[in-house]
């Protein structure tokens, strides 16, 4: 069946839009610990805060199979709406640590209605060719989780409430773009009630469950690596006496580039193995956490940018193929489902990373700490490894 033109572009953009919301908070850290007297450790908690209300929203999404039950575009242009009526709360002068750790939380909550759902709309429209579809897809979510520190970069003069507006105003965009424009798909075979047994029903396959340790082990590395890149480049250019006025800037880059790595493994896998180009990439990514330490004390900041940059490729690059691995080996109506509660347990695991660097780092500034985000990638080569030898 030929899908009109439009709809991959659009799925795409509003991904964008809508998951610009994740890293809004962090596009202004300093602002928020500065305004509401937030201590040091205000950034992992507040990530971590994100991270759990989403993982709350997938478990009750995927429990209730909101996503199979209900048209995906309306559930999705729902969440748009109420993910970004809570993020522009954190800008209420009133706030204090605990109301903004509860807004970020409820924004991370109706998440779960934006990035799960958005790959089933993509699932329901692109049966062959799902992994470039999902490249596209997932290189959208990388992007607009980067994009507030490109909105503080760019903001010049303007308040920081301004990065927090613009999220919200193009969040708002997406949902309506995405319930006008992308009716429900030709692959889509919704279910009729409340399966509480579907979970257990869906690790039951083998390779399902293979697919989704892999995506759990490369879990554990990325929403961690991501949240601390600005750490990293602080504790670099203070170390190496460099200008740390560019760190919004370049972690926007160091980022939003893994959106190339997710596009470009979208394509290889036409051409080469899922499972393969899966296995590559979470082993390379595995090397980068391994070799931070070392690279940490070469004194020349592009060396050092380039290593990151290549991180922020292959750190993202498999996430759109192990969740083609996850829609490919679930059942068709429960599709939806498992792609949720793999997110579920996925970002459940972040938390337990971003919290155990959040707690090392104010043990030690040692670059050292970095090392213990290979041991998620390790899992998930594993994981892989075992799948491989079983087809």
């Amino acid at each position: 069946m030929n899908v009109p033109k439009h709809i991959l572009p659009i799925i795409v953009i509003s991904q964008f839009f809508c998951t610009s919301l994740w890293f809004a908070g962090n596009g202004i850290m300093p602002e928020l610990e500065s305004n509401f007297n937030l201590g040091e450790s205000a950034l992992g908690y507040l990530t971590s805060s994100v991270q759990f209300g989403f993982i709350v929203g997938t478990l009750i999404f995927a429990l209730l199979s909101v996503a199979d039950r209900y048209s995906p575009s309306k559930v999705f242009m729902m969440c748009a709406f109420l993910g970004a009526m809570f993020n522009m709360c954190i800008i209420w002068k009133g706030n204090t640590f605990v109301t903004i750790l509860s807004f970020r939380f409820l924004t991370g909550f109706f998440l779960a209605g934006i990035y799960p759902v958005g790959m089933k709309i993509a699932a329901d429209y692109f049966e062959k060719g799902l992994g470039k579809s999902l490249g596209y897809l997932v290189g959208a979510l990388v992007i607009g989780t980067a994009f507030p520190h490109l909105l503080k970069d760019i903001k010049g003069s303007l308040p920081w409430e301004s990065v927090v507006m613009i999220t919200t105003a193009i969040a708002t965009l997406g949902g309506i773009l995405m319930f006008g424009l992308v009716p429900n798909g030709p692959y889509r075979k919704p279910s009729q009630h409340i399966n509480i047994s579907a979970i257990p029903t869906i690790f039951k396959e083998s390779n399902f469950r293979a697919a989704a340790f892999g995506y759990f082990g490369h879990m554990w590395e990325l929403y961690a690596f991501w949240a601390f890149v600005p750490v990293i480049l602080q504790r670099y250019m203070e170390k190496h006496a460099e200008m740390t006025n560019a760190i919004p800037f370049l972690s926007f880059i160091i980022i939003a580039i893994g959106g190339l790595g997710c596009v470009l493994g979208g394509y290889l896998v036409q051409k080469f193995n899922v499972k393969q180009i899966a296995y590559l990439s979470l082993l390379l990514s595995c090397i980068c956490c391994l070799l931070l330490p070392f690279v940490f004390y070469i004194n020349s900041l592009e060396i050092f940018i380039a290593f990151l940059l290549f991180w922020g490729i292959v750190v993202i690059a498999d996430s759109p193929l192990f969740s083609t691995l996850v829609a490919q080996n679930a059942p068709v109506a429960l599709k939806g489902t498992a792609l949720t509660i793999v997110n579920c347990i996925g970002f459940s695991i972040t938390i337990i990373s971003i919290q155990l660097l959040n707690a090392l780092q104010t043990v030690t500034d040692t670059p050292i700490v970095f090392s213990i985000l290979a041991l998620g990638p390790i899992v998930g080569l594993l994981a892989i490894r075992r799948r491989k030898k079983s087809v």
